[in-house]
């Protein structure tokens, strides 16, 4: 079994509300010098194969099909073996 950590970011040359939004909040509590906040998905599942490779495969396959929009964002994931 393994316990999949996948970070979901979305592409720098997409426009990012909700990062703006927050930098605006955090701007207004009366921090200075913040830039370039960034509100990206971490989603954790585990995978109840014997093999790593199988493992990656569903990842992926996941992050492709449902979790990542492959227009907008780009994906990474660490595998822990439980």
């Amino acid at each position: 079994m393994f316990k999949a950590k996948i970070f979901i970011k979305r592409r720098r040359t997409i426009l990012d509300p909700q990062g703006k939004a927050v930098e605006l909040g955090i701007k207004s509590l009366g921090f200075e010098n913040i830039k370039n906040v960034r509100v990206d998905k971490y989603i954790e599942l585990d995978i109840e194969e014997l093999e790593e490779l199988e493992a990656r495969k569903k990842v992926n396959k996941i992050c492709d099909l449902l979790l990542a929009n492959p227009h907008l964002e780009d994906y990474y994931f660490e595998l822990e073996k439980l």
